[in-house]
This record gives C-alpha cells, sequence and structure tokens, in this order.
C-alpha cells in the first residue's frame, strides 16, 4: 500500500512515524515534508495548496491513500478534489472543514445545537465592534474568524487591550482576511484541554486526553502561539468530564454537522475549557493538533491505517481504539528565539542522533530542512518537538528535559514549565 501525507510540520511527521508502522504500507510520500520526515518518507517538493500537482502526482505513482495534515488544504477543499478524481483520501470535505475554518460558523453552529461554550457576537464592521466593547465585560477574547496559523486569538486584560486588538485584526489585517470578521466572546476560565476524535460522519471516537501550551514564554506568558508544548493524558480530564462531553459535546457536534448537510469525515480536535460551569467548547480544529499529534499518537495501540480507512468507509464503530493507559508522554517544543513574532533560521542542528535507538525517546520535526551541504537546519519559528514517554507524567516530563540538552543550534528557544501543572493535579 503505498501512502501519500500532505503537509510539512511536526504534526505531519508524527502521523508519518505512525503510518509507518503499518504492516499494510510499503511506501510513504510526504508533501512537501521536512528533514525529519525523509528519515520515513519519500519527500516531495510539491506545496500543499498545489492541489492540481498533488492529485497528478498521486495518480502517477498509484497512491492508494492520501492523508491531509494541513489545516490550509482541508478548508480550501483538497479533499473534494481528490474525491472528484476518484482517488481515497482522508479527511473532511470542505463544507465539514469550515469547522475550523470559521469561527463565527462553528459558533452559531454551538448556539443553534445548544452545545456548551462561551457567550460571543461577531461582527465585520470594526466601528461597531468598537462600540460593543463600551459595555463588555473585561478581560475579553478577540478571535479573527479565518485561520491564523493558531495565533489570531488575543485575550485582552483592558478595555484600551481590546480597542488595539480589534485594530490589529480588523483595520492593520495583520492576519489578512481572516480578521474580515472576528468573534468577541466571554473570556472562560478554568483548565484548557485539548481531545482529540476520529469521526466517521456518523460516530465519533476520542483519543487520549491532552493538555497544550500556547503562550510563548514560561508562566502562559507572551503573544499566543501554535503550541510549545504538551503532555498526554490529563490529569484534569477525569472520567465525569469525559461523561460529560460524550453526552453534549463530543456526538452532539457530529451530529450538527450532518443535520447541517456537512457530514464530517476525518480528525476533529476539540479545544476545551473545564470551567466551574462545566466542560464548554473553545475552539474547533478540523484535523490532528500539533504538537498534540505528537504526545497522542505514541500512545495510541491501533494501527492507524486501519482506523484512517474506517473514517473514510464509515466503519468506525467496528474499530475498538486503544490506547497505552499505562504510559504518559511530554512533548517539549524547541523553537527560535523571536518565534512567534521575528526569528532568524538557516542554523545547523546538532545532537539529532542521539535519539536513535532510544524507545522512550522522540524528535518529530516541525520547521527543519537540509541546506546545500547536506546539513540539518532551522527552517521555522517551531523546530522540533523533542518527546518522551514514562510510567506517568512526571517521568515522562523529566525524560523529555533530559532530551532537549542533546540538542542544540543557535537561537534555541524553549519554555521551561511544560507539563508543570502535573504537580497541582
Amino acid at each position: 500500500m503505498k501512502v501519500l501525507i500532505v503537509g510539512s510540520g511536526g504534526r505531519e511527521h508524527a502521523i508519518a512515524w505512525k503510518v509507518a508502522q503499518s504492516k499494510k504500507v510499503d511506501k510513504i510520500y510526504c508533501a512537501p515534508g521536512n528533514a525529519g520526515i525523509s528519515e520515513v518518507a519519500e519527500c516531495v517538493p510539491i506545496g500543499a495548496m498545489e492541489f492540481d500537482k498533488l492529485v497528478a502526482f498521486a495518480k502517477e505513482k498509484e497512491i492508494d491513500l492520501t492523508v491531509i495534515g494541513m489545516d490550509d488544504p482541508l478548508v480550501g477543499g483538497i479533499v473534494d478534489v481528490f474525491e472528484k478524481e476518484g482517488l481515497r483520501v482522508f479527511g473532511p470535505r470542505k463544507n465539514a472543514a469550515i469547522l475550523e475554518g470559521s469561527k463565527a460558523f462553528s459558533k452559531d453552529l454551538m448556539k443553534k445545537y445548544h452545545i456548551p461554550t462561551a457567550a460571543y457576537e461577531t461582527f465585520t464592521d470594526p466601528e461597531k465592534a468598537l462600540e460593543y466593547l463600551e459595555t463588555a465585560k473585561m478581560p475579553i477574547v478577540l478571535k479573527a474568524d479565518g485561520l491564523a496559523l493558531g495565533k489570531g486569538v488575543l485575550i485582552c486584560q483592558t478595555l484600551e487591550e481590546a480597542k488595539e486588538g480589534v485594530k490589529t485584526l480588523m483595520m492593520d489585517k495583520k492576519f489578512g482576511s481572516a480578521g474580515d470578521e472576528i468573534v468577541i466572546e466571554e473570556f472562560m476560565t478554568g483548565r484548557e484541554v485539548s481531545v482529540l476524535s476520529f469521526v466517521d460522519g456518523n460516530i465519533v471516537k476520542i483519543m487520549s486526553s491532552a493538555q497544550d501550551h500556547k503562550r510563548a514564554k514560561d508562566g502562559d506568558q507572551g503573544l499566543n502561539t501554535g503550541g510549545m508544548g504538551n503532555f498526554s493524558p490529563s490529569p484534569f480530564y477525569t472520567e465525569e468530564v469525559d461523561e460529560f462531553c460524550k453526552k453534549y459535546i463530543y456526538q452532539p457536534t457530529v451530529d450538527a454537522m450532518k443535520a447541517e448537510g456537512r457530514p464530517f469525515k476525518g480528525v476533529i480536535f476539540f479545544g476545551l475549557m473545564l470551567t466551574p460551569e462545566g466542560p464548554k467548547v473553545l475552539e474547533y480544529n478540523a484535523r490532528f493538533g500539533d504538537p498534540e499529534a505528537q504526545v497522542v499518537l505514541p500512545r495510541l495501540e491501533n494501527d492507524i491505517v486501519d482506523v484512517f480507512e474506517a473514517c473514510i468507509d464509515g466503519t468506525l464503530d467496528k474499530v475498538d481504539l486503544k490506547f497505552d493507559n499505562d504510559r504518559a508522554t511530554v512533548c517539549v517544543i524547541l523553537a527560535s528565539d523571536g518565534y512567534p513574532v521575528e526569528y532568524k533560521k538557516g542554523f545547523p542542528i546538532e545532537g539529532l542522533e542521539k535519539f536513535k535507538g532510544k524507545d522512550d525517546y522522540y524528535v518529530f520535526h516541525s520547521g527543519t530542512k537540509f541546506n546545500d551541504k547536506g546539513q540539518i537546519v532551522t527552517n521555522g519559528g517551531r523546530v522540533l518537538g523533542v518527546t518522551a514517554t514514562g510510567k506517568d507524567l512526571k517521568e515522562a516530563r523529566k525524560k523529555a528535559y533530559e532530551a532537549t540538552e542533546w540538542v542544540s543550534f543557535e537561537n534555541k528557544y524553549m519554555r521551561h514549565d511544560i507539563g508543570r501543572a502535573i504537580d497541582e493535579a
């Protein structure tokens, strides 16, 4: 079986690594991939948004299954294009990927189907948004409606900050057209938990919980990022929380999408806030989270290709999804200093060979490439996901931070408190 994975980050590296473990798979390609992915797949120089070239490649190589890792091609309709050409593909169609592609759509969906979420209003007119802020309670959250690489969310402590946020999103267009419409919602308090799920259009099967660290600096300070590290499982995701979410959030979301004529097949990422009033949805993503995939997939015991195919075929009810509940995983992101604003790249990375042959340690590449000399160099804000498993979260955290010392590159930066919440559980 030949598999093509579309994307170039740590998420796609984790997916490729897991697909490589399938006994069904003989050959893996990744477009465009990165230096780390090249160890388990053949990387091809085709961009994730070059749909025609990807289709032509899939036909030429007689690809049996294409897995879409990234949000941009999903929201852009890549699954529809592949299906139209008779190609087998894992991911939601364009009309379902809107669950992530438009925050206004997802908020309206939750309101219509009574799925717990924060109170909100949407605006396309910046003047009306500013007028609304005058009567709003602070702190407050501003969200660009469209895709913004996980950075289009502003938490504003004061009215002045909120007004500046509206200007940034809607007038200065920091995230381009993503800020044409914004969602202004109440600021929720509580623990934030990430739950990935497989969906086949009718039913949902939950993966193990994870907990992300979005802010750039220790102590949850600094700007929002695509994620600076996380751990799985979350000790705060209790059986009681799980039962509530299955009844009021997970299946109701899948049913709502089906009722709207937008059946969802693929992965739904549920971003949850465990508030004093109960769990509420912070956001949906229409694909694996990054770096969530890097802590959840190492604990998945199923052949992932079987699960992908069950989602496509609508037979997920026949899959007994299993995770290693005797192990925990922690991922620490090694980033380029200055991320998520300005940073330099092209620095050689040393020490990657130290991960080879070590069962409990993984290094997933997010922003790397080969330079002209054949060296692996930094090529992004988030560079590597250093991941370790252990008998519990504390051991996994200790091992992950030990492993961060094996790797060096100029302007290496990381948070030092990933998983510290474990001590409070």
